[in-house]
C-alpha cells in the first residue's frame, strides 16, 4: 500500500508569478484539501469564514479545508507551491 500523498501540485510561484486568482477570494472544491508550502520568504494567508490571518513560512505551511474561502498575499520576496489532497493531509 502506498503512502498517502497529494494528487496534484501547482508550479512554484514567486511574488511576481503568483496568479491573480490566488490573490483574490477563492476556495477549494468539496473533498479537496490544499496545503500551501512556502519555500522561501513569507506569505500571508487570509481565511474568510471565519476571518483570520496567519503568516506562512518554510517551517509553517498552511492548510485549506474543502470549500474554505481564502486568499494569499506575498510578504516581500517569496516562493510557494500548493499541494492538493483528496483526504485530510497528515500533520495538521
Amino acid at each position: 500500500m502506498s503512502e498517502p500523498g497529494p494528487y496534484r501540485s501547482t508550479p512554484v510561484f514567486d511574488q511576481d508569478s503568483l496568479p491573480a486568482a490566488l490573490r483574490a477570494r477563492h476556495d477549494t472544491k468539496a473533498g479537496v484539501w490544499g496545503v500551501i508550502r512556502v519555500i522561501e520568504g513569507e506569505l500571508r494567508l487570509t481565511y474568510l469564514d471565519p476571518t483570520s490571518e496567519v503568516i506562512l513560512a518554510p517551517a509553517r505551511p498552511g492548510l485549506i479545508k474543502p470549500r474554505q474561502p481564502h486568499f494569499v498575499t506575498p510578504v516581500g520576496s517569496m516562493k510557494m507551491q500548493i499541494d492538493f489532497w483528496d483526504q485530510p493531509p497528515p500533520g495538521f
